[in-house]
């Protein structure tokens, strides 16, 4: 809102010149407001077979809107006027006010879609699979269509509903918004991201192949419009002009998907790289100038042959790439482990607490995010990051809150083991927090898993009963036993049915005295004893930081526990070296009689070199039976024993062979993947249900975003100003459905067909406030309608400049903003519109003159602005945006001045003070 402050006396200025510019051409003592019918409309360019010329009118002519009819009478005095003119400019701001709240919804969808997820199987080169999780969508590819189309939705709606709806005849105010939108984003939004960074530092544009392109085409599409305004069919736009505009669309995409992936030709374009001497390959920004020193090959040798410094780690190198994989697992383990080394006294729940607000702050942000982030703080709904943490912190909270007042009841282990001549297995229910006042009746019960009630363990089932004070409670079921050697089996034993009275109905009361919490289940495995076992580790791959120390390794016995086993193993190198990494280790594990599992210790060793990642092996070698739990002299049961043992000989399983993976400290994956889904950007700006999308809508929250730290403030006399005045908006959006059903596919249609409704109400009311003070289409298009548009954009792009690490968010998202504006919104009506007319037999008319006029003088600029970028690239500012402070300034103003510039000679053009086209 600083922003508009300080901006508004300027504004206001330029406002006020615009009502002078047009004193020459109209009557303003009284003005005459006309309504034009259809046979009065100026013939000059409607479409048909002859041809006309454009001519100044003295008169602006108001005309009947789409869905907004022209207020009558039609010659008010000059005061009613003044009134009419005032309502207008109100409403159509409130229109865009309510666009920006809706398009924070759309965003939010858009931010689902492209959210989503699958797991694709990878094969290693040595023939193990692993599986990840990718994105289903690409970056670049979300970028221009869904990310693009939700920033400039209004501005294309705009075009197409102004063709259709004034029978496919062309008109102003959608193209000249357009190209007054990419005016406006282009000079006054890069010029404030410019200034707005903090003294001294700097923000430069990462990807820049993927920048390259969109800059091409945001800058060749306003040519390719005046070639085919002026130039090529001059005042006619041909079905294959049309045509070939729409389709420009998804060649843009695809090349900046090429760039992006580095195909074709762009593989065979070099990149500058830092490598490890052990580890690989560490990704420099594509934008870096090169690096000064020396160019080396992967094998290490130099350029000219000879070997590098044997005490160097790292060096630069030139090789070939096909793209960056960008992953937020490594931005959250690296915030846990600075976390850890800065308070080493904080347990785990504490360090992901501290953990999460500094994730959301930390991680790579969509365009989606930065728009929503940007409409939430300017409408009174609060800064979604800090409000995310607040939840997430209440939440945490409320879970302990919760047991001061009520009960919580659950199995105390989720697993039990027993073996098959145990006899009974003892299962333990604990009760947990509450008043202590109360007597609490669960009933429990066993279910068949493979283990079957009757022949491997007895049906049991009752209720157990907490009387005050009592907090543990025990489950016993029989196990039968057999000699017959057979897998290892499992049944369950579930709890259900909490109550307060014997005999009563489930339920503790509102609120509730007590409740059953994770686990309910336990899974009760049976180890068979009639085999001398499988020998196996648990996992075949284990991950453990170098800080371990001494690691202790697990070894199962499964399928059978008869006899005293000992299994000799073994350490092998694999890239992590003995001595080096880890201590060899040589030797054996025994277990005993009914012995289900034994440990191994193998030494970790810290070295100073920082590791990511090295492994080693622990091989398990064929077992040997000590001892088969029979005695020397048997009976004639005990040598049926011996056969039955014989055949169950001790063997390996399937993971003999163990590879540990040593890296980082504190990566510990369940924190991490726990982490990524708290602050997953998707579920902090998307809803979940109608009833959530209601409490938000009549919630106010802090606005501002200048404070650090995650604490929220509470809400000033402005947020509740705005949370007032957008209340209306807030509900009645509340009834669009939430992002989470289908997968956010619903929100966007919904969203999207709200928009186009406001838009064709936009339309109207600018036009009716344009001829109602004596402005023409194509000037209140370029000044009202391309400012309110793009309000929003100027907002997001703010954030995202000083929020983000790179210029990407604010820069690309101008260009690409620019190039599918004119693609999109001027493409898709004009098609339309041509087609429309060839079909009829005549062509479609457009007047190139005030259009193709801003279109040449946009374009002039536009190729001034990115010549202004890259010098900026220098090392003495740094980057696009930010830079030492009067470099800083300078930028800002010239392209305010540039912005300036646009709008007064296209204001003078369309008012014949200077000759256009």
């Amino acid at each position: 809102m600083g922003l508009l402050l300080v901006h508004r006396s300027p504004l206001f200025f330029l406002i006020f010149f615009l009502l002078l510019l047009c004193h020459p051409c109209i009557s303003i003592s009284p003005h005459v407001v006309e309504r034009a019918s259809a046979s009065e409309q100026p013939q000059s360019f409607v479409n048909g077979t002859g041809s006309g010329k454009r001519t100044c009118t003295g008169v602006v002519v108001c005309k009947p809107g789409i869905l907004l009819p022209v207020w009558l009478p039609l010659n008010p005095p000059v005061g009613e006027q003044a009134g009419r003119a005032i309502v207008y400019f109100a409403s159509l701001m409130y229109i865009f006010l309510g666009v920006s709240i809706i398009a924070d919804r759309f965003m939010a969808s858009i931010e689902v879609i492209t959210s989503q997820e699958k797991e694709v199987t990878i094969t290693q080169p040595n023939g193990e699979t692993t599986v990840k999780t990718v994105r289903i969508w690409n970056e670049t590819v979300s970028n221009l269509t869904l990310m693009a189309l939700g920033s400039s939705a209004p501005e294309i709606l705009l075009s197409v509903i102004e063709v259709c709806g004034h029978n496919f005849n062309a008109g102003e105010l959608g193209p000249g918004t357009i190209v007054g939108s990419a005016a406006f984003n282009m000079l006054v939004i890069i010029g404030l991201c410019v200034s707005v960074i903090p003294d001294g530092q700097s923000r430069k544009i990462k990807h820049l192949r993927v920048f390259f392109i969109t800059a091409f085409w945001s800058i060749f599409a306003y040519i390719w419009l005046y070639l085919i305004l002026a130039v090529i069919s001059p005042g006619v736009v041909e079905v294959w002009e049309a045509i070939v505009t729409l389709l420009y669309f998804p060649v843009c995409v695809l090349l900046a998907w090429i760039a992006d992936r580095r195909l074709l030709f762009y593989k065979y374009m070099h990149k500058r790289y830092r490598a490890d001497r052990r580890h690989g390959i560490v990704v420099e920004m594509e934008g870096d100038l090169s690096p000064k020193g020396i160019d080396v090959i992967m094998d290490g040798k130099l350029s000219d042959g000879s070997l590098g410094p044997g005490n160097s780690s790292t060096a630069t190198v030139s090789v070939q790439t096909s793209g960056e994989l960008q992953r937020n697992e490594d931005e959250v383990v690296r915030i846990l482990k600075d976390l850890k080394e800065k308070h080493p006294d904080k347990d785990l729940d504490q360090l992901i607490e501290m953990a999460n607000y500094s994730a959301l702050v930390h991680q790579k942000k969509s365009r989606a995010f930065y728009r929503v982030q940007a409409t939430r703080m300017m409408i009174g709904a609060g800064n979604v990051l800090k409000k995310h943490a607040a939840d997430h912190k209440r939440r945490s909270q409320g879970q302990d809150a919760d047991k001061a007042t009520c009960s919580h009841i659950c199995f105390e282990s989720v697993q039990y083991q027993c073996t098959e001549n145990c006899g009974s297995v003892t299962l333990w229910v604990v009760l947990d927090g509450g008043t202590g006042q109360n007597t609490f009746y669960v009933d429990y019960c066993t279910e068949n898993g493979s283990a079957n009630a009757g022949s491997d363990y007895e049906f049991n089932k009752g209720t157990l009963v907490f009387k005050p004070g009592e907090t543990r409670k025990e489950i016993k079921v029989g196990i039968l036993d057999d000699d017959i050697f057979e897998e290892d089996e499992h049944f369950f034993v579930r709890l259900q049915n909490l109550r307060l009275e014997e005999g009563g109905n489930e339920g503790t009361g509102t609120p509730p005295k007590g409740r059953l919490v994770e686990p309910l289940l336990a899974t009760v495995t049976i180890l068979d004893d009639d085999h001398a076992g499988i020998f196996t580790f648990g996992q075949p791959v284990l991950r453990v930081s170098e800080s371990t120390g001494t690691l202790t390794v697990t070894v199962l016995r499964n399928s059978g526990s008869r006899g005293t086993v000992a299994v000799p193993y073994h350490t092998e190198d694999g890239s992590a070296k003995a001595g080096v990494d880890y201590e060899k280790t040589k030797g054996e594990v025994e277990f005993t009689n009914e012995q289900t599992s034994q440990t191994l210790q193998i030494r970790i060793l810290n070295v100073e070199e920082y590791e990511k990642q090295e492994n080693f092996f622990v091989v398990l070698e064929d077992p040997k039976w000590l001892k088969r739990g029979i005695s020397g002299n048997p009976t004639p049961e005990e040598e049926e024993a011996r056969r039955i043992s014989e055949m169950g000989k001790p063997i390996l399983g399937e993971h003999s062979r163990l590879e540990i993976i040593i890296k980082e400290a504190c990566d510990f994956k369940h924190t991490v993947d726990q982490l990524l889904r708290d602050t997953n950007l998707a579920g902090v700006i998307g809803t979940h249900s109608w009833k959530e999308q209601f409490i938000e809508a009549v919630t106010v929250s802090a606005g501002d975003d200048e404070e650090e730290g995650q604490e929220q403030r509470m809400p000033n006399c402005c947020d509740y100003f705005m949370h007032i005045v957008c209340i209306f908006w807030k509900l009645l959006f509340a009834f669009v459905p939430p992002t989470e059903y289908w997968n956010g596919w619903a929100c966007f249609i919904v969203s999207m067909s709200v928009i186009g409704i406001l838009t064709a109400i936009i339309g109207d009311l600018a036009s009716h406030f344009g001829c109602t003070v004596g402005l023409k289409d194509s000037v209140t298009a370029v000044v009202f309608v391309a400012l309110g548009t793009s309000l929003p954009d100027t907002f997001a792009s703010k954030v995202a400049a000083t929020q983000d690490q790179y210029a990407d968010a604010c820069v690309g998202n101008v260009t690409g903003s620019n190039a599918v504006n004119v693609f999109l919104g001027i493409g898709l009506a004009w098609s339309v519109a041509a087609v429309y007319w060839e079909v009829k037999g005549k062509v479609f008319r457009v007047d190139p003159g005030s259009l193709a006029f801003s279109v040449t003088l946009f374009t002039i600029f536009a190729f001034f602005s990115m010549g202004v970028l890259m010098l900026r690239r220098r090392p003495s500012i740094g980057g696009e945006l930010g830079g030492p402070r009067i470099p800083k300034v300078l930028t800002s103003l010239l392209f305010f001045g540039l912005w300036f510039l646009y709008v007064l000679f296209s204001s003078l053009e369309a008012y014949c003070h200077i000759q256009g086209f």
